[in-house]
């Protein structure tokens, strides 16, 4: 049996127990899964607020039955278009992009048409 000393991953203190222990508290093991994950925890982050603050733009616009709306009441809102949920290809060849149940229809382009998709709960 090896008799090396053990030490904590985080604050590097001797740990004592079981074998394949790698930090000494609860407190050291979030500290340094919480430094190890935080390029992608902010990565994650900013695109779920992107999409969060898409959806509500397009669900404003849907509920103030303004379903035709100009590419620049979009971008005046905030709206980010590199962001979406998935996209939808109709029978016709009609391309919906949405974000979560909201989405939208490029008419030309200038021109979107706002939808909802009744086949999200």
């Amino acid at each position: 049996m090896e008799n090396r000393t053990r030490k904590c991953l985080e604050c590097n203190e001797t740990l004592r127990g079981r074998s394949d222990q790698k930090f000494c508290s609860d407190a050291c093991r979030n500290t340094y899964n919480n430094r190890m994950n935080c390029d992608a925890t902010s990565l994650v982050r900013n695109i779920n607020n992107a999409l969060r603050r898409n959806r509500r733009i397009l669900k404003g616009l849907l509920e103030q039955r303004k379903s035709k709306v100009k590419r620049e009441t979009l971008f005046d809102k905030g709206y980010n278009f590199t962001y979406f949920t998935h996209s939808h290809t109709t029978k016709k060849g009609n391309h919906y992009s949405f974000c979560y149940d909201y989405g939208y229809l490029i008419l030309d382009d200038e021109l979107f048409f706002i939808v909802k998709d009744l086949n999200k709960k």
